[in-house]
């Protein structure tokens, strides 16, 4: 069971909800996101993101119409290559499609960058075996 913690960015409130790593996270739509694959290989029992984020995913996920394999999420700065300011720290960031064709990888990452939805898609050259996506705080 996981302890996830929510910043609701239309009410500015904290939000604790307790979920099951099969369960789908809050406000994830049609279970496309499930608390194990936005937990990844990360050994914390509290995770957390932001609303926006969330919504960022659904709209992702809806437009790109199949499910997008997660690769990881979240993750302690601690627990796998990432600084103190990583995004993926704050909880707003994904990597994916680690297991999809470049193809299928090109395509997902074209649609992130046209939706509009994503404050930062990492381009191509940067993450050539998967693609990264975040909703950080401009």
């Amino acid at each position: 069971m996981a302890k996830i913690i929510v910043f609701n960015n239309d009410t500015n409130r904290m939000e604790t909800y307790y979920r099951g790593e099969n369960e789908a996270m809050p406000y994830n739509t049609n279970r496309s996101l499930t608390v194990g694959e936005f937990r990844g290989s990360s050994g914390s029992p509290t995770l957390w993101t932001t609303k926006r984020a969330m919504q960022s995913w659904n709209a992702t996920r809806y437009l790109y119409g199949a499910p997008i394999p997660v690769g990881f999420a979240f993750k302690r700065p601690w627990e796998g290559g990432h600084s103190n300011q990583s995004q993926h720290y704050a909880g707003v960031a994904f990597d994916v499609a680690q297991a999809l064709s470049n193809d299928e990888r090109n395509r997902l990452r074209n649609l992130a960058i046209e939706s509009g939805v994503w404050s930062y898609v990492e381009p191509a050259r940067l993450t050539p075996t998967w693609v990264h996506f975040d909703k950080r705080f401009r």
